[in-house]
This record gives structure tokens, sequence and C-alpha cells, in this order.
């Protein structure tokens, strides 16, 4: 009988240690799935500031922007990865929707996941800078922040915020906030100078090259990138007119006054190649004609004031941000201005000498909207 007892209270002994034992590992299984998961949520993190950070830095891709990697690793070597999808907004381009999918992988399958969804909002991004205090009239609309160096009047339409070192007034629409004696210039303006191109310019930390050298006036059938300049910079050691259809896919550097005077209908369009500026003008730019068009992909900085001389239907389209640093548009009855803001084509990486690289770029930060974890 004592021995049946035993044997009794051994066996529920047994079933007791085997039942404790179960939980543990049930236990020890759970917190391994949570750190697990904890991991990585924190990497579906990381994979969202790593598409912040290069969406923010354009000049770090090849591409437009960076539309997303597969198998991405934070630490190399490790068995986690992560894959990023971006798309951005249209025609908003200073909106990008990201998703981000964190895992681990174990003999090929994937044991764990942590997918992120999101807004990435650019702002503020100052697509308009004026240092003058001339009016934005009616008829000009900004897709995109403004700065103003001084007191502003704004006429026209602008979606988005405003900044000014003075005052804002008038009857136009600002989507949206009005900031009135700000301190400083969300961004700082790239301080481009003819001298950074002439009479020799590096590109991608190589050189020097030489620049193409433009006459008094100039007409169709510039030519395109060569050897001896890669980035096709075309320089006007002077005031350069421009009076027929001519498309310049590379960079205008014009140390004076730029003038359109070409025949009614002309169009003067102006693409530069990645991450370097489209048009750099000295002094003015000057409308002597109507129904001239000059259209701009990219970054272009006056450094006296844009004169459109009242000429109807001319007009200006700027892709990319427009800075006019000694004043501001003037003289619009009859024409159009609009101004797009697009990160991506305004971003500069120019060389003021080789191995030493200057970048800037209308975009003062950005943050995320609407994180949604699946």
């Amino acid at each position: 009988m004592a021995l049946i007892v035993v044997l009794i209270i051994i066996m529920a002994i047994t079933v007791l240690s085997i039942g404790f034992l179960s939980r543990s590992d049930v236990e020890l299984a759970c917190g391994e799935n949570m750190i697990l998961k904890t991991q990585m949520d924190y990497l579906a993190e990381s994979a969202l500031e790593h598409a912040k950070g290069l969406i923010l830095n354009p000049q770090d891709v090849a591409s437009e922007y960076w539309a997303g990697a597969e198998d991405q690793q934070l630490v190399a070597g490790s068995d986690d990865y992560y894959d990023v999808a971006i798309v951005r907004d249209d025609p908003n381009l200073c909106n990008y929707f990201i998703n981000c999918e964190a895992y681990r992988l174990k003999g090929g399958q994937r044991i764990g996941s942590s997918s992120l969804t999101a807004k990435l909002r650019i702002d503020p991004y100052i697509a308009y800078w004026q240092s003058g205090n001339q009016p934005i009239s009616s008829q000009v609309t900004i897709t995109g922040d403004v700065y103003c160096a001084s007191s502003v009047q704004i006429q026209g339409m602008v979606n988005g915020d405003v900044f000014a070192a003075g005052n804002i007034t008038g009857s136009g629409v600002v989507v949206g906030q009005r900031n009135e004696s700000v301190a400083a210039a969300p961004v700082n303006s790239p301080g481009l100078a003819y001298s950074d191109f002439y009479p020799q310019y590096y590109y991608n930390g190589s050189g020097p090259y030489t620049v193409k050298e433009l006459s008094e006036e100039e007409y169709a059938g510039l030519p395109g990138p060569g050897m001896n300049n890669p980035a096709s910079v075309y320089y006007r050691d002077g005031s350069l007119s421009l009076n027929a259809n001519i498309v310049i896919n590379g960079t205008l550097v014009v140390k004076d006054d730029l003038t359109f005077d070409g025949n009614e209908g002309a169009t003067v369009a102006i693409t530069p190649l990645k991450n370097f500026p489209a048009l750099l003008v000295g002094q003015n730019i000057i409308m002597l004609n109507n129904n001239l068009t000059l259209s701009i992909t990219g970054f272009a900085q006056v450094d006296g004031h844009i004169d459109m001389g009242d000429k109807t239907g001319s007009s200006i389209n700027v892709l990319g941000a427009l800075y006019v640093l000694g004043g501001g548009i003037m003289n619009t009855t009859g024409c159009i201005v609009e101004i797009t803001a697009a990160p991506d084509k305004a971003a500069i990486e120019i060389w003021p000498e080789p191995g030493t690289a200057q970048r800037w770029s209308p975009a003062a930060g950005a943050f995320f909207k609407g994180i949604e974890r699946q």
C-alpha cells in the first residue's frame, strides 16, 4: 500500500512538473515572439526614416526620387531585412506615400514581420523667394511655400504657407499659414554665382570642364552634353537675348540681363541635368514681346528682378523653385506666372573644387502624417 501511495504521489508530481515545463516553454516562446515583434516594429520605423532621409536628399539617388528598394538591411550580415515602396503624390509633389515591411528570414522563410504605411510631407518647402516688396499679383499662382525678405502684398494664389520678414497684406488666397515678422528664412539662399561655372566647372567631383560660351544673341540648336562639357553648361559673359524657340538641356548662366524678344509664340525651355541648377541670371529677366513663354524645370536664381513688361499672353512656368533675390516679379498685367514645388528637381549638388561638393535644397524639413501599423 505504501509503495502504491508513493507511486501515485510521484506520478502526480511528474504530471505537474511536465505541465510547468510545457507552460514555461509557451511563456518563453511568447517572450521570444514579443521580442521579435518589437524588433521588427523598430526596424520598420527605421525603414521610414531611411525613406525620409533619401527623399530630403535626392542628390543621393540617380532617379528623380527614391522609389524604394527590397531586402535592405540596417545591420549587414544579420537575418533582418526591410522593403520600402514609395509613390509620389500628383499633383502635390511635396507629398509621398510610403509602405515599409520589416521581416526576419530563417531558412528562407519569413518568421516575423511588421508593416507600416505613412504619408510624408515636405514642409516647409520654399518654392518662391523674393527679396523686394513687390506685390505678388493676381497673375501669379504658387504651389508651395513662399518667403519674402520684407513686407509683401499678396493678390495672387499661394497654395502653401507664406513667411515674411515684415507684414503680409492683400486680398489674395493663402491656403496655408501666414507667418509675419520671421527672424530668418526657413532655408538659406543657395548663393550661386556665375563664377561657380565660369570659366570652368566640376561635375560629379571630376574635371575641370569648359563651359560653352554664348554670343549676344543665340538661336535654336544648342548642343547637348559632350566630353568637354558633360553638364551642358552655357554661359554668356554679359547680357543675352533669346529670340527664337530654344530648348536647353543643361544649365544657362547669364552674367547680366536675360531678355526675350522673339516672335510671338516663341518658347524657351530649360531642363538641367540632375542636381545642377537650370538658370542663373546675374541681373534681370525682361520680356520684350507678347505671347512669349519661359519654361523652367529645376532651380532658377535671378539676382535682380523679373519684368514681364505687361506683355499679353507671356508666361513663366517653373517646376522646381524660383528665387528672385533682388526684387520680385513686376508688370504682370495680361501675363501668367506659375511656380510649382518639385523637391527632386530643385535640389542642387555642385563642386566649387574637386572633391568638395556643395549641396542645397529648398526643403527645410519633413514630417509623417497618418502612420498606420499593419
